[in-house]
């Protein structure tokens, strides 16, 4: 079975002005637009991150040159300037929402951005965008006990589902941090595939609650777009990521040890 590979954008903030919140993970509204048709010049095939893992679960060969457009968190701009330009294209996507911060009965105002409301995230079902989840609160899931796990999972679930009809099937790690454990309860969630971050390649080897993704980020010109699409020179372009990701994980490792150290004995 072939295990080549395959681009999964990360896109967060589609955005003219952006605040300074979002502003580094953000794409402006024409950057988007020359993104979209470069994968259509190139005659890619997007997928959803739901059709990625059938394929890859049943064997099924995938379709031409495949490549998977995903949006997390749940910014207003992903309907106002992204979902024009992918209708026009007829491309689908993957929109992983933080329920707790899309507007409305379940907002807790987290949002660091003008967000979605449920009426817009049906929209954007409505025409083909796959809404996944992405936590209730946009916690780092890795760091939380399995009770604060749990709900942060099932009050996703049970939200999406709620205002759907359905149950989201594909999850994304806020911030892209995951471990055994999370990865577990995922799946216990009713979830069959995740996305990590990892900006690198997809590959079915990954597993499928570890699919690792490329940031598109608003400093990402056309030909860094076009070479990540390619997937030309992938660890280079994410070198200074990867750093800072590994030193970030040893400073967490460090920090679990020391409350392990002085936590109470009965």
């Amino acid at each position: 079975m072939s295990d080549a590979p395959v681009p999964i954008l990360m896109y967060h903030s589609v955005a003219a002005d952006p605040n300074d919140a979002t502003r580094v993970l953000s794409v402006a509204p024409e950057a988007f637009a020359e993104q979209m048709a470069l994968i259509g010049g190139l005659g890619m095939t997007p997928l959803t991150t739901a059709g990625l893992a059938a394929h890859w679960r049943s064997g099924r060969p995938l379709p031409a040159r495949p490549v998977l457009i995903t949006f997390d968190d749940g910014y207003e701009g992903v309907h106002r300037h992204a979902l024009p330009v992918l209708a026009e294209h007829g491309f689908p996507a993957t929109l992983f929402v933080s329920t707790g911060w899309i507007r409305g009965d379940h907002d807790t105002g987290g949002g660091l951005d003008t967000m979605l409301d449920w009426r817009q995230v049906r929209e954007l079902a409505a025409t083909g965008v796959e809404i996944g989840g992405h936590s209730h609160t946009h916690p780092r899931l890795d760091g939380l006990d399995d009770a604060r796990l749990r709900a942060e999972l099932d009050l996703c679930t049970r939200i999406v589902g709620a205002e759907l009809g359905a149950a989201p099937v594909s999850f994304a790690y806020p911030y892209g941090y995951s471990s055994r454990r999370v990865r577990q309860a995922v799946r216990a969630a009713g979830y069959a595939q995740a996305l990590a971050v990892g900006n690198a390649l997809a590959r079915r080897r990954q597993g499928p609650y570890a699919l690792e993704r490329l940031t598109v980020r608003r400093s990402t010109g056309a030909e860094e777009f076009e070479r990540l699409l390619l997937g030309r020179a992938v660890a280079r372009t994410f070198a200074g990521d990867r750093a800072l990701t590994k030193g970030y994980a040893l400073v967490r490792r460090a920090r679990q040890v020391r409350r392990k150290a002085i936590r109470p004995r009965d």
